[in-house]
């Protein structure tokens, strides 16, 4: 570790923790200016991006990255139009900062409330997807917080690129000068000394695989909200619709093969069993998914690749066109399939018994937990955040998709007219 790479960590952290302290003279509509000016921006440097990404993809494709992480990385012009239209809906969204969640009148006449405030300044290491820079940086902006980016090395130039356009649109208006931080340095040191830059960062987001996750959350000497691993199931019970189930089963596991959203694990009740799985893994066959199955499992697929299962594969988070298929002999031991193998990300059950759907609502512990629905929609913009800086398994402070109510606080605050305490 150098000199020079633990100074750019550390100095930029206290640049934007000096810029948070001027965001609360920064009203909602200056915020909201500036995130149009983003949105603007984007799609008018669309070509020094797309250049910038397709020399990211150039070197990834030379070292041998698989498909579904070249597929994180890529950028196109629907995709940079699609980051501006969310950078435009975080805009249209209610400021949080200064919203009162109670107020009560104490019986001695007090007042006594609190309302929301900027956790301050946000630290963010993430990888492979540059479009995360932008999701991250506006939702901090909009929230009020000072933010440091730190980009993995896979898509550093896009990012890079990316961080310079926020930056740029940013400062042009008018908010403080600091307040998006980017680390050009791609020394893994510079992870590190983010995670002991506890007097500037107040709160450290990883995104990225299980390595960066676990490092973080070890090392970090200020909180951290970690999460995205997903290991989801969809558990077709005896009393579904069968021709539901196909569609969200294909859905969820083919629509995008690369994101913690996607589908992992089949459960299928042993009643149902019979009437679906050939039609089911034929379907996913077409679509190029390899089944690994339990052996009642195997015994019903027709058309698609299969290999027998591991426990292991049980506990793995695809990101592929790779599925797991076991045959359940109950509602029961569905639910304890998922307690072992779940990762606290996204579950879903499909079923027309209102009860079961109740008690699978009720008792699976996961973030986020559907009904007769693809997992594909844990997202913050599908639950109506905009965009998301990530998913969170963990249970505090926040919890799924992080929208711009999770990157406040509140403080209280007392109104009085003379009160001492006796």
């Amino acid at each position: 570790m150098t000199a020079t790479t633990t100074s750019e960590a550390t100095t930029k952290a206290a640049a934007a923790r000096v810029a948070s302290k001027r965001m609360g003279s920064i009203s909602s509509a200056q915020k909201d200016a500036a995130l149009r000016a983003i949105a603007d921006a984007l799609v008018a440097e669309s070509p020094r991006i797309l250049e910038a990404n397709a020399g990211d993809m150039a070197r990834g494709t030379e070292r041998g990255i698989n498909e579904s992480f070249l597929d994180r990385m890529l950028l196109t012009p629907e995709r940079i139009e699609g980051m501006a239209r969310d950078v435009r809906a975080v805009a249209m969204l209610p400021d949080p900062v200064g919203d009162v969640l109670e107020m009560t009148t104490r019986p001695n006449g007090m007042q006594v409330g609190r309302i929301r405030v900027p956790l301050g300044v946000i630290g963010a290491v993430y990888e492979s997807r540059p479009n995360v820079t932008v999701d991250i940086a506006v939702l901090c902006l909009k929230s009020g917080n000072g933010v440091v980016l730190r980009s993995g090395t896979d898509a550093h130039a896009t990012s890079s690129v990316l961080a310079s356009i926020v930056i740029a649109a940013v400062e042009a208006a008018g908010l403080p000068q600091g307040i998006v931080q980017f680390i050009d340095s791609t020394d893994r040191a510079e992870v590190g000394a983010m995670l002991r830059a506890h007097e500037s960062i107040d709160l450290m987001i990883p995104r990225g695989g299980a390595d960066l996750i676990r490092r973080t959350r070890d090392e970090a000497t200020m909180p951290v909200v970690a999460g995205g691993i997903g290991v989801c199931h969809t558990y077709v019970d005896s009393e579904a619709d069968l021709e539901m189930a196909r569609a969200i089963i294909v859905n969820a596991k083919t629509r995008r093969v690369s994101i913690c959203n996607a589908l992992d694990t089949v459960l299928v009740h042993q009643a149902v069993a019979d009437s679906i799985l050939p039609a089911l893994s034929a379907e996913l066959g077409t679509h190029g998914v390899t089944l690994h199955t339990d052996a009642r499992a195997g015994a019903l697929a027709n058309g698609a690749p299969t290999v027998p299962v591991t426990e292991d594969d049980y506990d793995r988070e695809w990101l592929s066109y790779d599925c797991s298929v076991r045959v359940v002999d109950s509602f029961e031991d569905a639910l304890a399939h998922i307690d072992v193998h779940g990762s606290g990300h996204s579950e879903a059950i499909i079923t027309e018994d209102y009860a079961l759907a109740r008690r699978f609502l009720q008792q699976v512990d996961a973030a986020a937990v559907y009904v007769n629905a693809s997992t594909q929609f844990t997202d913050g913009g599908e639950f109506g955040l905009g965009v998301e800086f990530g998913i969170s398994t963990q249970k505090m402070h926040a919890r799924g998709p992080m929208g711009l109510r999770e990157l406040t606080s509140y403080k209280w605050i007392i109104m009085g007219d003379g009160q001492t305490r006796p």
